[in-house]
């Protein structure tokens, strides 16, 4: 927004954050963000702030987790929180506009707040003619790693109160998006979100109770899946060791938490996903315990490859699992991470690089299909014992197969 002309304050609760955007500087790592940011602060076109200021237009996207339940209930405080320290800075005119993935119905919850804290201000669907503030909803679509190109070029859903707030959202995504913005109600842009990241969800689970299923078979279940991507009609996606992120991994549960009783498939693609984290885990530990004098690395941490989010990572809870289990037999591969997160605190597992990892272990894990592991020649692996729950280790076996923990020169000669 402010490389493309817009004044922007950004507000954040951590000082930390708001000092380094302050500098110029970034605190996540994603591809040509730190140039980005360079150039708009140095211009004055962005700053970064921890108190919220008046503005014409203002962007909500703040986390939505579950509710501390145990039961996937989703928590919208920070939203409601948001939005209450917008109503005392709103003025007739403004806009604002929810980002954050929320349960169907949250930007009317929001609006509803606003109208309580601003009786002064007529809010959309609430009174006859045009209200004085304009809401919407318009998630996010992007990719980590790819986050600055695809925020420019996909297309986004923009869901209204009302078709007025619905346009007037619309001109300021117009400065800066490339793709379509296609005009919607709040409650349908809320429901697509979810269900884009549901759709992900359940077609995982597919390859990923697949591999167990072939695992129980004693197939490879790399090879089927080549093959049955060969129909025109199929397109079976990577199975891997689960589901993480801060999106897939969480909201289709809140489409189950909205129609329980309805949302049976999405469910239980949920549970799929989620079980195969402990199926890994498993299968994992009877091959280190197989094996009680070698050593063993875990390769990844992240929830996907080359970036350094780990949020609701199905590698990262496969290896502090097994560094509960088997202490300082573990050594941990993350070229993202400069220390390990704290579950792994006494545990006596170490954080290494690829080639100490590779010098030291006997036993390779691979958990996340970064670059820097599939660039490992086999020449170097060849004697190495492998679970490879991502399929770029080619020579080795099949991840779920019973040839997992023989290493690929036997392989090769067919002991």
């Amino acid at each position: 927004m402010a490389r493309a002309g817009c004044s922007v304050t950004g507000v954040d609760i951590s000082e930390e954050v708001v000092v380094t955007i302050n500098r110029g500087a970034i605190h996540i790592e994603e591809v040509d963000l730190d140039g980005l940011v360079k150039g708009v602060v140095s211009r004055g076109a962005l700053r970064a702030s921890t108190h919220i200021v008046p503005a014409d237009v203002f962007v909500i996207a703040v986390p939505t987790p579950f509710a501390k339940d145990g039961k996937h209930t989703p928590d919208t405080s920070h939203v409601m929180a948001a939005a209450t320290d917008i109503a005392a800075v709103l003025k007739k005119g403004d806009s604002i506009i929810l980002e954050s993935t929320c349960p169907v119905g949250t930007t009317h919850a929001m609006r509803d707040l606003l109208a309580g804290l601003r009786p002064d201000l007529s809010m959309p669907g609430l009174s006859d003619g045009i209200a004085d503030i304009a809401i919407s909803y318009c998630p996010e679509r992007v990719l980590p790693g790819r986050i600055i190109e695809e925020l420019v070029h996909n297309d986004r859903s923009i869901g209204g109160i009302t078709p007025r707030c619905a346009r007037k959202a619309i001109s300021l995504y117009k400065h800066f998006v490339k793709g379509d913005c296609i005009a919607t109600d709040a409650k349908s842009a809320e429901m697509t979100k979810l269900v884009e990241n549901a759709y992900r969800d359940v077609n995982i689970a597919f390859a990923n109770e697949l591999s167990m299923i072939a695992a129980a078979m004693k197939l490879d279940v790399w090879e089927v899946i080549r093959l049955a991507n060969r129909h025109p009609r199929v397109d079976i996606l990577e199975p891997g060791p689960g589901v993480g992120g801060h999106c897939i991994a969480v909201d289709p549960w809140f489409i189950v938490h909205g129609a329980p009783e309805e949302a049976v498939l999405i469910r239980t693609g949920r549970e799929v996903n989620d079980r195969k984290m402990h199926h890994v885990t498993e299968r994992a530990a009877q091959l280190i315990e197989a094996h009680p004098d070698k050593r063993v690395a875990c390769l990844g941490l992240s929830f996907k490859a080359n970036v350094d989010d780990f949020r609701e990572s199905p590698a990262r809870y496969v290896a502090a699992r097994l560094a509960e289990r088997f202490g300082d037999r573990l050594s941990i591969v993350e070229p993202y991470a400069n220390m390990l997160p704290a579950e792994f605190d006494g545990t006596g597992a170490t954080l290494v690089d690829l080639d100490s990892a590779i010098e030291q272990s006997e036993i390779m894990i691979v958990l996340v299909n970064h670059d820097l592991f599939k660039a490992v020649p086999f020449d170097e692996r060849v004697d190495k014992i492998v679970y490879d729950l991502r399929g770029i280790w080619p020579g080795h076996g099949a991840p779920d197969q019973e040839a997992i923990g023989v290493p690929a020169k036997l392989l090769r000669t067919g002991t």
